[in-house]
Order: structure tokens, then sequence, then C-alpha cells
């Protein structure tokens, strides 16, 4: 089984976040980056797929050689090679057309993303990705078993779930669910080692032109003290919900 895992990678969830001084970019100085949560399910879950029914685990990432830390991280974990598609990411779209290009040219039984990645939280890649590619696509899903040459899943929707069977080729978007979150694999010092070996290979960028672009960035405006109304003053507390939070 051929299995191609998208990887985003994304600031560490503990980063102080900071924009350059025209707040036109995010400032990456002194930030870690990991590999982004979401993704992070998916690749455990090929993994084990691979160690179920053999076959090969591909990681693919869109991003400079700053990110290349992250890819040899997926490979410590086990992936057995990774594609790096030389690029800025600067647009969902974009980002899609240029995975597209490569997952063209090859034949995956199955392209695992995550439901979004945690830093611009859009969640529009893997839809467009299936929808450029022609395949069907599961997002936001909690569980994949493999049936021949078809798939059972099942995902969360408004409400409940929904339980889906289609045939591979497909895109799933993963989340929390898909593993559990001890299920996480972590990579051991063989794994560290064997990563260095590992295929790594760097395609060219296609040279997709961005539908859209970030203009600024602001931060959310700083908490302010906490004002206590003491009990039995109802109409101070309307009165403070009106016109000074003006929530109501």
């Amino acid at each position: 089984m051929n299995i191609l895992v998208c990887i985003s990678n994304v600031p560490d969830t503990t980063s102080k976040i900071e924009f350059t001084s025209d707040s036109k970019a995010f400032n990456t100085e002194g930030v870690q980056f990991i590999i982004n949560p979401y993704d992070e399910f998916g690749l455990t879950k090929a993994i084990k797929l691979r160690e179920e029914h053999g076959g090969k685990v591909t990681v693919i990432h869109l991003g400079e050689a700053s990110s290349e830390p992250t890819l040899r991280k997926a490979l410590a974990i086990g992936a057995d090679q990774a594609i790096r598609i030389d690029s800025e990411s600067k647009d969902s779209f974009g980002v899609a057309q240029e995975l597209a290009k490569v997952i063209s040219e090859q034949d995956f039984d199955l392209i695992i993303t995550g439901r979004e990645s945690i830093d611009y939280n859009n969640g529009a890649v893997p839809g467009m990705l299936a929808a450029i590619l022609d395949l069907p696509f599961v997002n936001a899903c909690t569980g994949f078993a493999l049936s021949g040459d078809s798939a059972n899943m099942e995902r969360e929707i408004e409400g409940g779930k929904e339980f889906i069977k289609a045939s591979l080729p497909l895109i799933i978007a993963g989340q929390k669910g898909l593993v559990e979150e001890s299920d996480l694999l972590i990579p051991n010092m063989r794994g560290i080692m064997t990563a260095r070996t590992k295929p790594l290979t760097v395609v060219s960028s296609n040279g997709t032109v961005d539908k859209s672009k970030s203009i600024s960035f602001e931060k959310p405006a700083s908490k302010q003290a906490c004002k206590m109304v003491e009990a039995g003053q109802e109409k101070e507390l309307v009165s403070l919900l009106h016109q000074e939070a003006k929530i109501i």
C-alpha cells in the first residue's frame, strides 16, 4: 500500500507569536517549529496501516530548506521517504496546486492530510487538493479501516457521526480519533539515526500564482482588568455590560 502524508511545519503551541515591525509577516526569530498536530495523527495512522498491510509511507511538504528538520522528524517517527517542494507557503490554493502536481506524477492508494494547520486554521488545502485531483474526500476523519480495495471511515458531523465507505484511491483529512494521543509515535534513537539515511527529495516549485495574500497581521486586543460587581447590584451589572462592554 502506497500512502502519502501531507505535513505542515507550524510554530510550537507554546511559542510567543510576534510579527515584523511593519506587521506584514510572522516573525520566525526564536520560534520552534513542529509537525502540525493534526498531521501527526495522520502520520501515525499511516505507519500503523503500513504495519498491518505492508507498503510504503511518504511524507510531503511545501516549504523552504529551514523546514527540513520537521521532515527529518517525520522520517525518524517512521516514514520511509520525504519530498520537499522548494517554495514558500503563502496561499491555500497555491499549496494545493503544488502538491497536486507532484502527487499526480505518482500512484498513491491513500493520501492523508490534517484537518487544518494550527497556524492559520484555514482547513482549505485538503478539499482543494481533492478537487484538483478529482478524488473522493472525507473531512474531519476520526476512524479509518481498510477492507480490500475500499475503506470504511467515520467522521464527526454536527450532532453526531457519519459512517462512509469509499474505494481507493482517496483523500482523508484526519484529526484526533484517527488515532488517540496516547498512540502517537515518538522518535527513538534508532529512528533518529536511520532518518539521516532515508531519502529526502527536493523538487522545484511549479511556479503557481497565488490567488490571495496576507496584507497585514494584528494581535488580539489585550485583556482588560476585571471589574467586580457586588452581589445584588444587577442593574449596575446590566449597565456595565451595555455601556462599557457593549455586548448587550
